[in-house]
């Protein structure tokens, strides 16, 4: 028979939602042997209306009966709604609480009180603001009340700024009640982390180590910072109630907002990401990066976090484990710049990310190190899995297509999803070695032959097309019936400028993609190979001047330069493969929608939440209009900042006229000097002089006039075609490696790229003079 009233002990995972976010906490957690006072809950089915059923009475008495064995004689009675210590509200001192009842019947009418208050005109007026429902369902929680000699609040991290290097608190004396309600001064303590030491009255000094591992144990196991309810007696500490602190919590499932900056007083950056990432993410597309972005990070703290949709690497994480062992500011900041190819601001700060020697040892270094072997591991069958990925795509896209549910999750599981974590891993590994590769070069070459023949060297592929290349050259022989239709589509259907994207179709599922690009190519007056041939001129030339020059040295140079170009090309033909399991992703996800019967809008659920809704629990579907909607708010926005700093709200962010698009600082503006020049990374050596052609999606390059200086936030890919019609680049995001700077090398074009601020600075009709090779752009009108 079923039994509304349950015990700690027994409240199961299923019973836990329905006993509310504070009772089914202590639950969990009393059950996990944390310190809580014994208690039990009254599910809301257990009342009608705001009264207790008669057939509830006797479990409760039951249950006062257990709790005053050992000589217990008081009671806290108090709220547990449904909504209430959520992620999304804390509903803190809004529902009644009623302490120090003692008698069946004094229970019985705090019982009574506590569920009358959900129709409080406070009650009413916080749900008002917070978007929340104005009926709502009450558990209501019964425990022995602690008499507390001291009582306070413990907030992991600061709720107002993020900052996570100091849990902050205040205590007072007595119940604690007066002070979380606020009707009480209190003592405010801080415990700085790592370590926890202590800072604040002698009352608490003795306890505060005990408290400092309580809230690091709390915020592991419950994955958010926390807002800690606490009190002493009799020499040991008992934890009344923990919930996350509503306004540092990143993530709301039922809307899919997602914004990792309210997690914490961080500095992001999107200069490694953005170029790859150009648009707003679906909970689809999140939950198949976030396989390997969470990787790169703890449990605790992302290396790579999302910001309204957008994904952002995490510059206090690197800079905070690195300065571990750097030990010294300057070097660990100048590091972190180069690593990531970010310049900071004078003046803005790089927050640091608390990390304990348990955190860099078990949550950081050995996963990393076993990253790393496997990543070794899959190196040695590099040529096995880049080269089979096309083949197994296609029998992929053969089996998923008369998938039924079973077969469907299998094929995720056994194969899909470990070739696109496969690939990736290979992806990651090649970007160190050319990273690494070009840069030791870059200093060799430049010190030898200078600036000019250096880029002229580096920027020669060889005798092959890089991967990023190849639809531009490809459309080429296309166009001159050097290859067919059908393989240029079977290379090149499933690129395009958001690859990266599952919701958003690919070049091939438009009957007419081909035609167009062809059109495109005979209205363009440039040559793909003529400008293919003066840059291998450009090589040849350089390299008889090195060879004059160094003939000793021609040897080992060449052999470095092929080396180079071997691992350039290594790191395209991989790129180009996982962008085709993408598209075997975007085949399963749409099978599911077909299955589940929610159509193209399955985009809209995270892979888990579709296995879950293929084995039958569908509890996610609701969700989706309301994510439909958040997805919608932010794609209409303009591209952030390239650096964040603290909490960011992009839509505030957006509605101010003055918002800058290079920084944001939440703690203060950043000055930075006005300047006619914008500086960036040389991207591709050479100089250009013409008119602005600001633009920011690669759709709208049928505005780009011949000669005309392309300025946009970064490119990929889907925009090679455009490139042969420009005279130079100038991009906000991007580095040496990144696509505008190796295409605009190939094809001989001067670009700028990583400029922070170009979008911002420049509108199209302005005139400007691009230097690839310093990096600068200068405003003539």
């Amino acid at each position: 028979m079923y039994n509304p009233v349950r015990p700690f002990t027994e409240l199961d995972a299923g019973q836990q939602a329905r006993a509310g976010g504070k009772g089914g906490t202590l639950a969990r957690l009393y059950q996990a042997g944390y310190p809580v006072p014994d208690g039990f809950v009254i599910l809301p089915d257990a009342f009608d209306g705001d009264a207790l059923k008669p057939e509830a009475r006797r479990p409760v008495e039951a249950q006062l009966a257990r709790l005053r064995r050992g000589g217990y004689t008081a009671f806290a009675v108090r709220s547990s709604a449904l909504s209430e210590d959520s992620a999304q509200a804390s509903f803190g001192g809004q529902f009644e609480t009623v302490l120090d009842v003692r008698t069946d019947a004094e229970v019985r009418d705090a019982i009574a009180t506590v569920q009358r208050s959900r129709h409080s005109a406070r009650v009413q007026a916080y749900s008002r603001a917070k978007g929340l429902e104005l009926e709502h369902e009450v558990a209501v929680v019964v425990q022995r009340l602690v008499p507390a000699e001291l009582a306070g609040v413990l907030f992991t991290a600061d709720p107002v700024s993020g900052d996570r290097t100091k849990m902050r608190g205040n205590f007072v004396h007595g119940l604690g009640e007066q002070l979380v309600s606020g009707e009480a001064d209190a003592d405010e303590f801080m415990l700085a982390r790592p370590g926890g030491a202590y800072t604040g009255p002698d009352d608490l000094k003795a306890l505060a180590q005990r408290l400092y591992r309580l809230g690091e144990r709390l915020e592991k196991a419950l994955g958010y910072p926390q807002d800690i309810e606490w009190a002493v007696a009799g020499g040991k500490l008992y934890l009344l109630q923990s919930r996350p602190i509503t306004t540092l919590v990143a993530h709301d499932p039922a809307t899919g907002e997602w914004n990792d900056s309210l997690g914490g007083d961080y500095l992001w950056s999107n200069q490694s990401t953005g170029e790859i990432f150009t648009e707003v993410m679906t909970p689809g597309t999140r939950s198949v990066w976030k396989i390997v972005f969470d990787r790169l990070g703890t449990k605790d703290l992302p290396g790579v976090g999302i910001i309204g949709g957008r994904p952002y690497m995490n510059v206090s994480f690197l800079y905070s484990f690195l300065k571990t062992f750097m030990r010294s500011h300057d070097k660990t900041l100048r590091f972190v710049q180069a690593r990531l190819n970010i310049n900071i601001p004078e003046g803005m700060r790089v927050p640091e990310a608390p990390m304990s020697l348990k955190t860099l040892v078990f949550g950081i270094l050995l996963p990393q190190i076993k990253l790393e072997w496997g990543k070794a591991r899959l190196e040695r069958r590099r040529a096995e899995v880049v080269g089979s990925a096309a083949e197994r795509c296609r029998r992929l896209r053969a089996h998923i297509e008369p998938a039924g549910a079973p077969a469907l999750i299998a094929l995720w599981r056994g194969e899909l999803k470990p070739l696109f974590t496969d690939l990736f891993a290979l992806q990651d590994a090649s970007n160190e070695q050319v990273s690494q590769r070009t840069d030791t070069l870059q200093k060799e070459l430049t010190a030898l032959v200078g600036e000019a023949d250096a880029n002229a060297l580096l920027a020669s592929t060889g005798t092959g097309e890089l991967a990023s290349l190849g639809p531009l050259v490809g459309l080429t022989q296309v166009a001159r019936g050097e290859m067919t239709r059908e393989t240029y589509i079977a290379q090149y259907g499933h690129r395009g400028p958001y690859e990266n994207y599952l919701y958003i179709p690919r070049p091939v599922e438009d009957p007419g993609w081909l035609d167009a690009q062809l059109r495109d190519l005979a209205e363009s007056p440039v040559d793909v190979n003529e400008l293919l041939a003066k840059r291998r001129a450009k090589f040849e030339t350089a390299w008889r001047r090195l060879q004059a020059r160094y003939p000793q040295k021609a040897g080992s140079i060449k052999r470095k330069i092929d080396g180079l170009v071997e691992a350039s090309h290594e790191r395209e033909a991989v790129r180009a493969e996982l962008t085709r399991v993408l598209d075997v992703i975007r085949a399963w996800f749409l099978r599911a929608g077909a299955l589940t019967g929610v159509g193209d809008e399955v985009f809209f659920l995270t892979y888990p939440e579709l296995i879950d809704a293929l084995t039958g629990d569908d509890s996610a579907l609701i969700y989706i209009p309301a994510r439909r909607k958040t997805h919608q708010k932010y794609q209409e926005l303009p591209p952030y900042p390239a650096l964040i700093r603290g909490r960011f709200d992009p839509l505030q962010w957006a509605k101010d006229p003055d918002r800058r698009s290079d920084v944001f600082d939440a703690h203060a503006p950043v000055d930075i000097p006005d300047t006619d020049a914008i500086k960036g990374y040389p991207g591709s050596a050479g100089r250009a002089e013409g008119v602005v052609r600001r633009i920011d999606r690669a759709e709208q390059g049928d505005q780009i006039r011949p000669g005309e200086i392309l300025v946009t936030a970064t490119t990929n890919v889907g925009w090679t075609p455009l490139f042969p019609r420009i005279a130079a680049v100038v991009t906000d995001i991007g580095a040496p490696l990144s696509h505008a700077a190796i295409i605009a090398r190939e094809l001989g074009i001067p670009a700028v790229v990583g400029c922070g601020n170009a979008t911002m600075k420049l509108q199209t009709g302005d005139r400007v003079r691009v230097d690839g090779g310093r990096g600068i752009v200068e405003i003539l009108t």
